[in-house]
C-alpha cells in the first residue's frame, strides 16, 4: 500500500514539475527523494516513508513557484486527501514541508525525518548542480548573471530574500556557501564538503574571467 502511495505520488508531482525551466523541475525532487534516503540509510534513522513522501512533495507548495499561496498548499492537501493517508502521516508530511525551506528560516525542525529532508534538499543546492540551478532561477526571474556594484545583503526578511534587488553570483554568498554550516546530519556534512570546495573554486574562476585576467 505505502509503495503504491510513492508510486502515485512519483506521477503527480511529475506531472505537476516536468516543465519547471527554474531549477525546481522533476529532477531536481527526484534527487533530492535519492539523497534523502540516502542519508537516512547512512544514519540508521527515521521513517523511510515519510521522508520519501516529503522530498517527493516538498516543493508542491512553495512560493517560488506559486502565485497563491493558499491555492498551492489546498493542492497539497487535496493530494493528500486523496491517497487516503492517515492523520498522523499527512501532520508529519506537512509539517516537514512547512518548516524546511531556507526563507523559512526555522532553527528547530520538528523531527528527524525533517532534518533529513532538509539536508537533501540543500545539498541539491551545492555543487555542480547547485551552480546550474542558481543560473537556471537567476535567469527565470529576470536576475543579472552579476554586478559588481551590488552590496551582498545580510538579514534579510523573506520579502526582501525573495524580491530585493541581486544577481545570481551573489546568490552564492546570501545562500549558497552558508548551506555546509546549515547541515542537520554527519552524511550530509561529508556530502557537502567537496560541494562546497567546488563552488568555491568556481567563483575563483569565474572571477578572473569576468575580470579578463589572462
Amino acid at each position: 500500500m505505502k509503495q503504491t502511495m510513492i508510486d502515485l505520488t512519483e506521477k503527480y508531482v511529475y506531472d505537476q514539475l516536468n516543465l519547471d525551466a527554474s531549477g525546481h523541475d522533476w529532477f531536481h525532487i527526484d534527487r533530492v527523494r535519492k539523497l534523502a534516503l540516502h542519508i537516512a540509510k547512512e544514519e540508521n534513522s527515521g521513517n523511510v516513508f515519510i521522508i520519501e513522501m516529503a522530498a517527493l512533495l516538498h516543493d508542491i507548495p512553495d512560493d517560488k513557484l506559486n502565485d497563491d499561496q493558499d491555492a498551492a498548499w489546498g493542492k497539497l492537501e487535496a493530494w493528500l486527501q486523496e491517497l487516503m493517508l492517515d492523520d498522523d502521516s499527512v501532520k508529519d508530511i506537512r509539517e516537514i514541508i512547512r518548516t524546511i525551506s531556507y526563507s523559512a528560516g526555522q532553527l528547530n525542525l520538528p523531527s528527524i525525518e525533517a532534518e533529513i529532508v532538509q539536508d537533501a534538499d540543500r545539498l541539491d543546492a551545492l555543487g555542480a548542480i547547485g551552480i546550474a540551478r542558481t543560473f537556471a532561477y537567476g535567469g527565470k526571474t529576470g536576475q543579472s548573471l552579476y554586478d559588481p556594484e551590488l552590496p551582498i545583503r545580510e538579514n534579510m526578511t523573506k520579502m526582501e530574500y525573495r524580491k530585493g534587488k541581486s544577481s545570481s553570483v551573489h546568490h552564492f554568498y546570501e545562500k549558497l556557501l552558508r548551506l555546509q554550516e546549515m547541515l542537520n546530519t554527519s552524511t550530509a556534512k561529508k556530502i557537502a564538503q567537496e560541494r562546497h570546495e567546488y563552488m568555491v573554486g568556481y567563483l575563483k574562476e569565474f572571477y578572473k574571467e569576468w575580470d579578463v585576467r589572462l
